[in-house]
């Protein structure tokens, strides 16, 4: 029996295991598939999480429960060993050891990318996880209730600012979304005024939303500042030590919550630490079909999709592109990995991998939205419902498109829920300190 080892699982990774389940033959081979967090993150709903519109349990796909053939290993691979056929696996608990196979997928995702800015590292958060989206609302709500005790100043004011540093989908999705959940609570905290929030998106490059057209992206832009934000184009970070940002521009500011969602980078698994192909981004190189390597020179046994392969994309005009790296096409390439595997299996031809654009779409706050197919663009409230729409439709399972749509429909009739859960990051407080009031940290 053949030996499927998949690594990772995110989009890709899941979903070459959950086709590969449902093809596959009994006994034709089994399937491995290793990740250090045992669910799928569903990454289009973060921003709602990050604004109390979805359940953060309900942006996530638990793997044992929807992957029943699978066997699930509960830790990160380090090394990838093709010329022996073994990885390296590092479990939660333990010591490492190796996992044989006959055939690897490598879908381990792409990391959140840093630059050496001083300060980031100590004070920013990512928006890339569940936890994180969960972490940045609380800290919004946290802060909320600790500047409504203070008196107007500059430490009332450093609470109520808050900073995007990047703007692409994650980062303006995020943005919109927090400031909407923001400008909703000033009317539970008549100690706050609007004026009070300062709400800063800072990009390096000239426009946000580089997926959308020029044109779209200034509306954006428009529509945030119109809100009470700040867009800050053409501009770096340069410093963020204990809060206190510096931005490129010379505009120097206070911030209790900064948010880094300044792009992707290369996973070090395939950047550093694989004998398969990697092109000068650490991106593993694929052919059309997802089989690592080149026409000229494949790669026996080995595939790669997601946001870890340099994939070709056959339905741009240029030559030489690659698919972005986004859901809409992870997800649609592990499904065709799995039957081009279980044709390889059979002795069948593979398929390449061609996906035209169903296009762009973002949501900017309740009731806000963006979209963009070729020439036709939607704003406002159709777009935003459109977004809830296609992502509902989107995300894996019948359970989890029934559990998102009843929390929508509790919020439309009864509000956001503003609840902050923040004390569950430190739950032995109230034991340890036996009802003793202590000082926030400043």
């Amino acid at each position: 029996m053949r030996r499927i080892l998949i690594v990772g699982g995110g989009y890709a990774g899941f979903y070459t295991a959950w086709k590969l389940e449902k093809k596959l033959r009994r006994g034709e081979a089994e399937v491995t598939l290793v990740d250090p967090r045992p669910y799928l993150t569903y990454q289009p709903f973060l921003p709602e999480v990050v604004a109390g519109s979805v359940e953060a349990r309900h942006a996530a796909v638990s793997l044992r429960r929807h992957l029943r053939r699978t066997r699930i290993v509960a830790g990160m691979v380090t090394a990838i060993d093709h010329g022996h056929r073994v990885v390296t696996v590092r479990p939660a608990e333990g010591e490492g050891f190796e996992l044989g196979y006959d055939v690897v997928v490598v879908t381990a995702g792409a990391v959140t990318r840093k630059f050496p800015v001083p300060g980031i590292a100590e004070q920013a958060i990512g928006l890339k996880h569940v936890e994180e989206a969960v972490a940045i609302r609380d800290r919004l709500l946290t802060a909320f209730d600790r500047a409504a005790t203070l008196p107007p100043g500059p430490r009332r004011q450093r609470l109520l600012t808050v900073t995007f540093v990047g703007g692409g989908f994650s980062g303006v999705e995020g943005f919109g979304e927090l400031l909407s959940l923001a400008t909703a609570l000033l009317a539970r905290y008549p100690e706050l005024s609007r004026d009070e929030l300062r709400f800063h998106l800072v990009e390096a490059s000239g426009r946000i939303l580089p997926e959308v057209t020029d044109r779209p992206g200034r509306w954006v832009v428009r529509s945030l500042e119109r809100r009470g934000a700040r867009v800050h184009l053409n501009t770096r970070v340069t410093s963020a030590v204990g809060g206190h940002v510096v931005l490129s521009s010379g505009e120097e500011f206070d911030s209790e919550l900064i948010v880094w969602t300044a792009g992707n980078g290369a996973n070090p698994v395939t950047g550093r630490h694989t004998d398969l192909p990697v092109d000068e981004r650490g991106l593993i190189v694929v052919r059309p079909d997802l089989r690592v390597g080149t026409q000229a020179a494949p790669v026996p046994d080995a595939w790669a999709a997601g946001d870890d392969a340099a994939v070709p994309d056959l339905a741009s005009p240029v030559p030489g592109a690659r698919t972005v790296p986004n859901a809409q096409h992870a997800y649609r390439q592990g499904k065709l990995l799995a039957r081009n595997i279980i044709a390889t299996l059979r002795g069948r031809p593979t398929k390449p991998y061609v996906h035209h654009s169903l296009g762009a779409i973002a949501t900017l706050g309740l009731g806000r939205g963006i979209f963009q197919y070729r020439r036709i663009v939607v704003t406002g409230l159709p777009a935003w419902l459109m977004h809830r729409g296609y992502h509902v439709l989107a995300v894996p399972s019948w359970e989890r498109k029934v559990r998102v749509l009843a929390v929508w429909m509790t919020a439309a009739l009864f509000g956001r829920d503003i609840l902050s859960l923040a004390s569950v990051q430190h739950p032995r407080e109230a034991f340890v300190t036996g009802g003793e009031p202590v000082r926030a940290e400043s």
